[in-house]
């Protein structure tokens, strides 16, 4: 590739390129890793045989996998969760974020400052549970969903984006003419910050879809179980059947070690699919929010 400038720059330009290529490398190569060895002979896969590319190509894992009623169940109901938590996040953060946007906000840096002292004290997950539990949330999807209502650090970030990305000059001229507060907020505000809504609509959907461990402790109907929490059922009950069978041990102890590389594939796949259809707001969204202010 030719690199246009003086010697300096061209170097520079050369070393950046390299560096790219190198983090590029190292963050790829364990993607099409674990892809390869969950089609790969899992034989092939133990004995290092396969190191890119897969080989002896089987769908064994999948077939096991998908022909499992449960990661059905497990796929419904975190697709669930992951639009109503996601919405019900959403909206708690906007109204949030944008009255702490607001100069005009009586109290407005006390409440930040409350507010900010919740990214660094928590009150632990005995005090939590016994909430949730007061709360009659046990064994309820609300379990997954309302603890979880507003991320502090994303109601930073949206705030620091409404207040940095759209001019106080222009809500003042809106409130001026008559507009309300609601009305300033859905047609002036919300339409200005697609780009920091795209950032958070990921942020939340994808912990939302890779959240285990509250399912782990609020929920105890399996009909309730987040995909997460199947697959690692899965993974565990086959890694178990490996070491306590005793007819073809050897094979299952090969499928085990299928199935982990499989589950990883299908636990990720959706966020792949639904990262492209925001990425062009992703970077954009980040760096105003998280730098200006």
């Amino acid at each position: 590739m030719f690199i246009k400038g003086n010697t300096e720059e061209r170097l520079f330009n050369a070393a950046i390129y390299v560096i790219a290529s190198v983090i590029i490398v190292i963050v790829m190569y364990p993607l099409v890793f674990v892809l390869s060895a969950s089609v790969s002979d899992p034989a092939q896969v133990l004995n290092g045989e396969m190191w890119l590319l897969p080989k002896g190509f089987t769908f064994a894992a999948y077939t096991n996998i998908l022909h499992n009623d449960r990661i059905w169940i497990g796929y419904r109901n975190t697709i669930v969760y992951a639009v109503v938590g996601t919405a019900i996040n959403i909206g708690m953060t906007i109204l949030a974020a944008y009255p702490l946007s607001r100069p005009d906000l009586p109290g407005r840096k006390s409440l930040m400052l409350l507010i900010t002292l919740t990214l660094f004290f928590g009150g632990g997950l005995i005090p939590t549970y016994l909430l949730v539990k007061e709360l009659g949330m046990v064994n309820t999807m609300w379990s997954l969903i309302v603890p979880g209502a507003i991320s502090t650090y994303n109601l930073i970030v949206m705030r620091t984006y409404f207040q940095s990305s759209i001019p106080w000059e222009l809500q003042e001229a809106a409130l001026i003419d008559g507009c309300s507060n609601w009305r300033l907020l859905r047609s002036i505000i919300l339409p200005l910050s697609k780009p920091i809504l795209a950032v958070m609509v990921l942020f939340y959907a994808v912990g939302h879809w890779n959240s285990f461990f509250n399912a782990l402790i609020y929920i105890r109907d399996e009909q309730l179980y987040p995909l997460q929490l199947i697959l690692r059922e899965i993974l565990m009950i086959s890694q178990s059947d490996a070491i306590d069978g005793t007819v073809g041990l050897e094979d299952k102890i090969l499928l085990a070690e299928s199935i982990k590389y499989a589950v990883i594939i299908v636990s990720s796949l959706p966020v792949w699919i639904m990262y492209p259809f925001v990425q062009r707001h992703f970077v954009k969204g980040v760096m105003i929010g998280s730098i200006k202010g």
